[in-house]
């Protein structure tokens, strides 16, 4: 059970963190698309994270054993570093706009900012059901298998394509156009951490380079 309560406290933490990014930009609590946003980022995230903490532990540690530290290649911890300094600036730039009106974001909109959040978080959750060994870091441990079929028969990196979407679906539920920018500019951190990630998987993961062969697409089928 202390991977559950682990869980637990990240998930509060997490709350905490975006209230903070969200509310003090905003220069208000009458921010309902941020409201909004944090109860869909909370209910998508800890209800699978339960699940998991009571049916398969293991993978919900590696899920948790995440951040510049875990990471055991120097490049990625530069990568890890960068992710989270672009999501502070998208959701601070994010809450800004909503302050100060630089753009305007129909409901409808917001709506489908916060499916495309809750489809990209899905996503992400059935590829750590489909692979255990889907860890937060950069790394092969021994005995990990090759998942090839299922959501890997599609992308080499269904997690990843998950994380686009709830990126590109974020600023757009918190009721902001120039936060897409942000992410847009982003993106390229995201391409960087796939070719280095691919490069040790092709050398330490058995039958890697014939799966490459297979699944031609990394991240978005028929594009790249």
């Amino acid at each position: 059970m202390k991977v559950l309560w682990q869980a637990l406290v990240s998930g509060f933490f997490g709350l905490v963190f975006f209230g903070v990014l969200l509310f003090l930009p905003a220069g208000t609590l009458n921010y309902w698309q941020a409201w909004v946003f944090i109860a869909v980022f909370m209910a998508t995230t800890l209800v699978p994270n339960v699940y998991l903490a009571v049916r398969n532990p293991a993978t919900l540690a590696r899920r948790m054993h995440g951040g510049p530290t875990a990471e055991t290649r120097p490049v990625q911890k530069v990568i890890i570093t960068a992710t989270f300094a672009s999501v502070v600036v998208m959701t601070v730039v994010s809450a800004l706009d909503h302050r100060f009106g630089w753009s305007h974001v129909p409901t409808a909109v917001v709506i489908l900012g916060n499916v495309l959040v809750v489809v990209g978080l899905v996503l992400a959750q059935a590829v750590v059901l489909q692979n255990n060994f889907a860890g937060a870091s950069i790394r092969v441990e021994q005995e990990q298998p090759l998942v090839s079929t299922g959501l890997y028969g599609a992308v080499r990196h269904p997690m990843y394509s998950g994380a686009l979407i709830m990126m590109f679906g974020t600023p757009l539920a918190l009721d902001s156009y120039w936060g897409v920018l942000v992410t847009a500019l982003a993106v390229p951190i995201l391409v960087v951490r796939i070719l280095d990630e691919e490069s040790l998987l092709r050398t330490e993961l058995a039958g890697y380079p014939a799966y490459m062969d297979a699944v031609r697409y990394r991240l978005v089928p028929y594009v790249w």
